[in-house]
């Protein structure tokens, strides 16, 4: 499991507004930064239960993030690689109002097994690069929401 927080100035209700939008989701996520040309679909309504990012790159392979369930407080999507293998994740995301309530303490997790053999032959590697990733993650979710 990876775990990530970090604190934003903007109140909780903003900063969900942008992760549970997935038309925001290539404006801060590196990974999907990492691939350019890679292509993006967007389905559903932004923050209802459904709303869906599908890609497919030549770096990023092809996957899909589908919101399961939304809160006033959480926000939980379903993550799932087909190429270049096949893997399932949940991405959870928990909103707390910090200090005064003018800020949020955001925490972004993700929980998901890799199939054998990757997870023996890459699972170290692969975890390094996402724990770099949720926190370059955040620091532009932050630039972002902070403007």
């Amino acid at each position: 499991m990876i775990e990530k927080s970090i604190i934003i100035k903007k109140n909780a209700e903003f900063v969900m507004d942008r992760v549970g939008d997935l038309n925001f989701y290539s404006q801060w996520n590196p990974w999907q930064q990492s691939d350019p040309t890679a292509k993006g679909i967007i389905s559903g309504n932004p923050k209802m239960r459904g709303h869906k990012y599908e890609w497919e790159g030549k770096k990023v392979g092809t996957g899909s993030l589908t919101l399961k369930s939304i809160d006033n407080k959480h926000i939980h999507f379903d993550l799932e690689f087909i190429k270049p293998f096949s893997s399932r994740a949940n991405d959870n995301w928990l909103f707390e109002p910090w200090g005064d309530g003018s800020e949020t303490k955001i925490t972004w997790q993700n929980s998901g097994q890799f199939p054998y053999p990757v997870a023996r032959l890459m699972g170290p590697v692969i975890t390094k690069q996402l724990n770099k990733q949720f926190e370059e993650g955040l620091h532009n979710l932050k630039k972002m929401c902070e403007g």
